[in-house]
C-alpha cells in the first residue's frame, strides 16, 4: 500500500513581490546625476552650449527693457506734455510758412498751456570760433534767437556757466548747446571765452546739457531776442514755439495750437511732440531686440543638439552599465526615466547657468551706461522653463533608445 508523502508545501508566490521596486525622486536624481558625475567635462562642455543660448537670451531682454526703464524714467523726468509748433509747407504754393510775431502770446493764451517760449532762426550767419577761420566753414551750426523761458520750457540743464536772464539778453552773450560746444572746443563758459558771430564777438555765458526733448538746440548758438536784433538783423519771427499742457489736456491742445498759432493759415503750421519722437526710437529698439532674441533662440537650438548628442553617445558608451541594471530587475520605464533624468539635470544646470550670465552680463552694461538694472521675471523664469522643454525633447530619443537594450546584448557588448 503506497504511503503519503509527508511534508510542507511552499508557500504560493505573491505577484506583486516580483514588480520592481517603485524609484522615488531622490532616486531619479541621484541616478540621473549618476552619468553627469562620471564624465564632468563632458557635462560641463553640453550644458555650456545651453547655457551660451539662455544667456544671450536674457541678456537681449535684460538690456532691452533697462533701456526701455531709462527711457521711461527720461520721460518721467523731462515730461510728455511738450508741445512743439513750427512753420509747415503750404499745400497751395509748397513754400514754407511763417509763423506770426504774435505765435508766442496767442499760444499762452490756451488755458491747459502753462509754459511757452520760442526760438528764431538767425539766417546767413556763421559761428567761429577764431576770426581766421574761412566764411564757408559754417560746421553744420545754427544761431538761434532764444526767448528767456526757453530754458525752462524745454526741460534743459547747464553744463557750465548761465542761462540768459534779462541783462545778459540784451548784449552780446551765447549759450551753445552741448554739440556746438563741442564742435567749438569750448568746454567752460565765462569771461575771455567769445565766439565771433556776423563779424561781432559774443561771450560765452553758458553751456547746456545735451536736451532730450530738443535736440535740435545741441547744435545751435542761443542769443537773446533783444540782441539777435539788435546786433545780427532778426526779423522777429519765432521759428518753433514750445509749450508744454496739463497733461490730460495734451491731445485737446495739439488740435488747436495750428489754428491758435497762425490763425490766418493753420495749414501752413505743423505741430509734433518731441516724445513720441523717443517713443519710436523705443519701438526701434523693440524690433531690433527681436532680432536678437532670434539669433538666442539658434543659439539655444544649437545647444539643444549638443545635449542631444551628448546623451546619444552616453547610451553606446553605457550599455554594459545598462544591461547590469537590467539584469538586476530595472524595468524598462526605468531605464527611460534614468537616462531622461540625466538629460534634463545637463539642460537645468546650463539654463540655470545661463540665467546667471545673462543676469550678469546685463547688470554689467546697464551700469556702464548708468541705467537700472531690469531682468523681467518672466524671462528668467521662461528661460530655464525652455532649457527643461529642450532637455525633454533632446533625452527623448537617448532614453528610449536605452530602454529597448535587452540585458544579453547590453552585457555583451564591447
Amino acid at each position: 500500500m503506497a504511503t503519503a508523502t509527508t511534508g510542507t508545501a511552499p508557500p504560493p508566490t505573491d505577484p506583486k513581490s516580483l514588480r520592481a521596486a517603485r524609484m522615488l525622486p531622490g532616486d531619479v536624481l541621484r541616478v540621473g546625476a549618476t552619468g553627469l558625475r562620471t564624465r564632468p567635462l563632458r557635462a560641463w562642455l553640453s550644458a555650456l552650449g545651453i547655457a551660451i543660448g539662455i544667456a544671450a537670451m536674457i541678456a537681449v531682454v535684460g538690456i532691452s527693457s533697462s533701456s526701455r526703464a531709462e527711457l521711461d524714467r527720461q520721460l518721467a523726468a523731462l515730461g510728455t506734455n511738450l508741445l512743439r509748433v513750427e512753420p509747415g509747407t503750404s499745400m497751395l504754393s509748397g513754400e514754407e510758412g511763417v509763423l506770426p510775431y504774435e505765435a508766442t502770446a496767442m499760444v499762452a493764451r490756451i488755458d491747459p498751456v502753462y509754459a511757452v517760449a520760442a526760438s528764431g532762426n538767425v539766417p546767413d550767419t556763421n559761428v567761429y570760433r577764431s576770426d581766421h577761420i574761412p566764411e564757408g566753414r559754417s560746421g553744420g551750426m545754427t544761431v538761434k534767437a532764444a526767448e528767456l523761458d526757453l530754458y525752462d520750457t524745454v526741460g534743459a540743464e547747464l553744463a557750465d556757466g548761465a542761462w540768459l536772464n534779462e541783462a545778459t539778453a540784451q548784449y552780446p552773450a551765447v549759450v551753445l548747446g552741448s554739440a556746438a560746444a563741442e564742435q567749438l572746443g569750448i568746454t567752460s563758459a565765462g569771461d575771455g571765452v567769445e565766439v565771433l558771430l556776423g563779424g561781432q564777438w559774443f561771450t560765452v555765458v553758458g553751456i547746456l546739457e545735451p536736451v532730450a526733448l530738443a535736440p535740435e538746440l545741441d547744435l545751435s548758438v542761443l542769443v537773446g531776442w533783444e540782441a539777435a536784433a539788435t546786433y545780427l538783423g532778426f526779423d522777429g519771427h519765432p521759428t518753433t514755439v514750445y509749450a508744454r499742457a496739463d497733461e490730460e489736456y495734451v491731445e485737446d491742445v495739439a488740435g488747436v495750437l495750428a489754428t491758435t498759432a497762425n490763425p490766418e493759415a493753420p495749414d501752413e503750421v505743423a505741430v509734433s511732440r518731441p516724445s513720441d519722437a523717443l517713443a519710436a526710437k523705443n519701438a526701434v529698439d523693440t524690433a531690433f531686440t527681436g532680432m536678437l532674441l532670434g539669433l538666442g533662440g539658434v543659439a539655444l537650438l544649437v545647444g539643444g543638439v549638443g545635449v542631444a548628442n551628448t546623451m546619444v553617445i552616453s547610451v553606446l558608451e553605457r550599455r554594459s552599465e545598462i544591461g547590469l541594471r537590467r539584469s538586476l530587475g530595472a524595468t524598462k520605464g526605468q531605464i527611460r526615466v534614468q537616462f531622461l533624468a540625466e538629460s534634463l539635470l545637463l539642460s537645468a544646470l546650463g539654463g540655470v547657468g545661463g540665467v546667471l550670465l545673462g543676469t550678469a552680463v546685463t547688470a554689467v552694461f546697464a551700469a556702464v551706461r548708468e541705467w537700472p538694472t531690469v531682468v523681467p521675471y518672466w524671462a528668467s523664469v521662461g528661460g530655464v522653463l525652455a532649457t527643461l522643454v529642450i532637455g525633454a525633447i533632446a533625452g527623448l530619443y537617448p532614453a528610449v533608445r536605452a530602454s529597448r537594450l535587452s540585458p544579453t546584448e547590453a552585457l555583451t557588448a564591447q
